[in-house]
């Protein structure tokens, strides 16, 4: 059980509820969330007070432990971040209550917010060091330009999508050229028979995840990959109208941040 006070769901709740919603997140999403950070919010216990998202929420927040608890939080504020979903007077409360669970002193180093990752600069990347064929680096190069021109014109949505859907590729390439790595990780995604799947039908998210594992992605890749992959999802458009999705231009530096780092750790141009 948590040591979460009251005053403290009170400033949590004012950041990720919306309606008994949390966030953006449909149900689909919602559960893949909570599973890449080990916790099934399907499961009954969560759903003693209501089936809701945030009830769920709720009641993780009251049944498990602060270092659970505060991770999951933790993970949940860079969500928030990337969506563009965070009051800016709730920042500091939010971070000081996450340290606090998980035991962290006020200087610690929390890692919760984008701003130092979209900080980095990789205006200088060699794209022929990712050591791919021409044809698919001559594409590579075409897809950069086309970012550029999305990202000036304001079409977020189009860099966004540019940005997954570059980033896929490069780690379906990477997996090809490793796939003895890539199939022993203990996150690649098996069959039913506990067979690993073909890489043609690997996710983004497990490809993120994967990559990560055998250390071709640093960390903060990792977890904001995962960012890109939700707004890419967005692809179909009754999902995006759904969730009421508009992507802005933060989200769309969030992706295009998201792909030049992934291209840097790839191609060996940023210690990890």
């Amino acid at each position: 059980m948590s040591t979460l006070k009251a005053h403290e769901k009170i400033i949590l709740e004012k950041l990720f509820d919306r309606g008994g919603y949390v966030l953006n997140f449909s149900d689909r999403t919602y559960s893949d969330f909570f599973r890449e950070n080990g916790i099934d919010i399907d499961a009954p216990k969560y759903q003693a007070n209501g089936s809701s998202k945030m009830k769920r929420l709720r009641a993780f927040w009251d049944i498990e432990a602060d270092l659970v608890v505060g991770k999951l939080l933790a993970a949940l504020l860079e969500y928030a971040y990337a969506v563009g979903q965070v009051a800016t007077e709730d920042q500091a409360r939010a971070v000081t209550i996450i340290n606090r669970l998980m035991g962290k002193t006020p200087n610690a180093e929390t890692a919760v917010t984008p701003d130092d990752f979209l900080k980095q600069e990789f205006s200088n990347l060699n794209l022929t060091r990712l050591n791919i064929d021409a044809q698919l680096q001559a594409v590579i190069e075409q897809r950069v330009d086309e970012i550029h021109k999305s990202m000036r014109a304001g079409a977020s949505l189009a860099t966004i999508f540019l940005c997954g859907s570059t980033l896929e590729g490069l780690l379906l390439d990477a997996a090809s050229k490793q796939p003895q790595q890539f199939n022993k990780a203990k996150s690649a995604p098996k069959n039913k028979d506990e067979s690993v799947r073909a890489h043609h039908d690997w996710t983004l998210d497990s490809l993120i995840n994967v990559a990560h594992e055998v250390n071709l992605l640093s960390l903060d890749v990792k977890k904001y990959g995962h960012a890109l992959k939700d707004f890419r999802n967005f692809i179909h458009p009754r999902q995006q109208a759904l969730q009421g999705f508009k992507p802005d231009q933060h989200t769309a530096k969030i992706s295009w941040q998201v792909l030049q780092a992934a291209i840097a750790d790839l191609s060996g141009q940023r210690k990890k």
